[in-house]
């Protein structure tokens, strides 16, 4: 088969083929060809913060184990034991040097070396033949504290594929004290739909207003003016500041942040009350005077969403990472983040600006992303109707001046439009049509 006629097929310019969803043999490649090709979100550096720290986490559908080892170098150790492929970590977060297989006792070290196995001999082999340690992920970096790992050998640097997509990253994180945060727990959900269906949604500014109309009403419900939460989505976002922006390798951005004034304060002012937040938000004003707005702006959802391709998603205040767990089902996880203030930048506000943020992040998990997950299920039901073949994402194209070039090489378009997707699915449909270089150590 011509794998490059094949997926030229199946990617047009305002369209594709309801296949890249439902065909098992399409996700099967998918999982070299993009989660193997690439760089994949693994896991945050503040949650393994200490040597011997480790998480579990996946690669695709590969069972990973997150080290640091006593060195304090990353890991990405494949959590399948070389022996008989049992996991060997079953346990989501700790810290050990170690991990013993439950199956036949076979033990390594956290940096995937084979520490031992019991009774050795009864075997002829000689165990420090690297074939036993575990196999791990051979190119594992840092961004900024996101860790991300790839099995392709000929895939650029980390920096040169996160490309232009580091600026609103860096724009995010420099926000906050020191220029960091420190990820918490998480809202889980799962849905059965195809992973690139949560993808597509991810700068979909299209859907907000039918779609979280109910979370809209919540929003607002105590105001006389709906100006509270996503209210800009109202009326004619078309012709609202905010928009959607790529920037190649299938990473896309969209904006809001045009929409609220360029004042400290303006952020918080668009929460919408929930129970509580006048005792922690009189509090911090109280400490901090005339200086409260930046810290309650930090406590107030940022308005951007930040979408690394395959897997990664910063939104508001939240961290989403998918992860596929087979054609028709996938884990959407929800992280929430909290503000580390080592120099005392916020005047011993720290908690209550944390306290605060982490009600705030309650918000869309629970009242919009099920709306979202409601949509890609109802999406993934309807497409197994075979005869209409289509799926359309041609919104924006072909009017004049309504996609913008910009100097940089990015596409910048309103945020409703969907370039974004019609721009990732090229990336998709390229690397489906690549051969990559995969690899593993041991």
């Amino acid at each position: 088969m011509n794998t490059s006629t094949f997926f030229e097929g199946l990617v047009h310019e305002d369209r594709v083929h309801r296949s890249i969803y439902t065909d098992a043999a399409i996700f099967e490649r998918e999982m070299t060809h993009i989660f193997g090709a690439v760089w994949v979100y693994l896991a945050h550096e503040s949650q393994i913060p200490k040597a011997d720290d480790f998480i579990t986490a996946r690669l695709g559908l590969r069972p990973l184990i997150v080290t640091r080892d006593a060195n304090g170098q990353i890991h990405a150790l494949y959590n399948r034991c070389t022996h008989r492929g049992a996991r060997i970590c079953r346990t989501e977060r700790g810290n050990a040097r170690t991990f013993q297989c439950a199956y036949h006792g076979w033990t390594y070290f956290n940096t995937g070396k084979l520490r031992g196995v019991p009774w050795p001999e009864g075997y002829a082999c000689d165990f420090k033949d690297a074939k036993f340690n575990l196999a791990q992920v051979p190119r594992v970096e840092s961004y900024r504290g996101f860790i991300f790992g790839t099995l392709n050998l000929d895939a650029p640097s980390l920096s040169d594929y996160l490309g232009l997509i580091k600026k609103p990253i860096d724009e995010w994180l420099d926000r906050h004290p020191g220029g960091k945060v420190e990820v918490r727990e998480a809202n889980r959900l799962k849905f059965k739909g195809n992973w690139k269906l949560a993808y597509d949604n991810a700068a979909d500014g299209y859907h907000v207003v039918f779609s979280h109309r109910s979370l809209l009403e919540m929003e607002n419900r105590m105001q006389e003016d709906p100006t509270k939460g996503m209210s800009f989505y109202m009326g004619k976002p078309d012709e609202a500041p905010m928009y959607v922006q790529y920037f190649g390798r299938g990473h896309h951005f969209k904006d809001k942040r045009p929409n609220v004034a360029k004042r400290p304060g303006a952020l918080w002012e668009l929460e919408a009350a929930h129970p509580g937040m006048e005792h922690f938000e009189n509090s911090i004003r109280k400490k901090l005077g005339e200086k409260a707005g930046r810290a309650l702006d930090l406590a107030a959802a940022e308005p951007v969403n930040i979408n690394v391709f395959p897997n990664l998603s910063i939104l508001g205040n939240h961290i989403q990472v998918f992860q596929p767990l087979g054609v028709d089902e996938t884990d959407t996880t929800w992280y929430a983040t909290v503000v580390v203030d080592e120099a005392g930048e916020l005047g011993g506000t720290v908690e209550d600006v944390n306290a605060l943020r982490l009600r705030t992040q309650e918000a869309f998990p629970n009242f919009g992303e099920v709306d979202d997950a409601a949509n890609f299920e109802e999406i993934q039901r309807g497409l197994a109707a075979c005869e209409d073949e289509w799926v359309y994402m041609h919104r924006g194209l072909g009017i004049p001046g309504r996609v913008r070039n910009e100097p940089d090489g990015t596409l910048k378009a309103p945020a409703t439009d969907e370039v974004f997707m019609r721009s990732h699915m090229k990336e998709w449909k390229r690397l489906m049509s690549t051969e990559p270089r995969i690899s593993v150590v041991r």
